[in-house]
């Protein structure tokens, strides 16, 4: 693994071949999202997380991972949930308030839950800053995701 997990022990406090994660992804801005997603599942597995214990679920943009990311909480069987996701600010406020609007919102879902939701979302001003956190020379920001979820539950 290139990023994060280089520098941090993947030996968890706790058994993770128990602990169930939902990954929710948004599908706007695809070639960044993909990428964050396979640096979240990658890590994971690394830490020891199983394959089937992963639990994929597509929203259709950033806006929408709140929702999706309450429902997959809300399931009895899921132990942490990971957003991830990419707002690039163009030339109206629109950015401002989508992000504002998911932090906001995954905020409430780990308090509504007490249950970990990770915030991977990218708010970047263009695409190359995007690329850089989603597998670029600024690593992986899914990684660095699915690290912060596994420390939330050994929390």
């Amino acid at each position: 693994m290139a990023g994060i997990l280089k520098s941090v022990s993947t030996k968890s406090k706790i058994n993770l071949a128990k602990k169930k994660f939902a990954i929710v992804v948004a599908e706007w801005n695809e070639d960044i999202t993909e990428s964050l997603y396979q640096g979240a599942f990658d890590a994971l597995i690394e830490m020891g997380v199983k394959k089937s214990n992963i639990i994929r679920k597509n929203v259709p943009g950033a806006f929408e991972l709140t929702l999706g990311a309450l429902w997959m909480a809300e399931k009895k069987e899921m132990d942490a949930v990971i957003c991830l996701g990419c707002v690039i600010q163009g030339d109206t406020p629109h950015f401002d308030y989508i992000c504002q609007g998911v932090t906001y919102g995954i905020t409430k879902v780990n308090l509504k839950t007490q249950k970990p939701v990770i915030f991977g979302v990218l708010t970047t001003l263009n695409k190359k800053q995007a690329l850089e956190r989603a597998g670029g020379k600024l690593g992986n920001k899914g990684e660095e995701a699915a690290i912060t979820a596994v420390k939330m539950l050994e929390f």
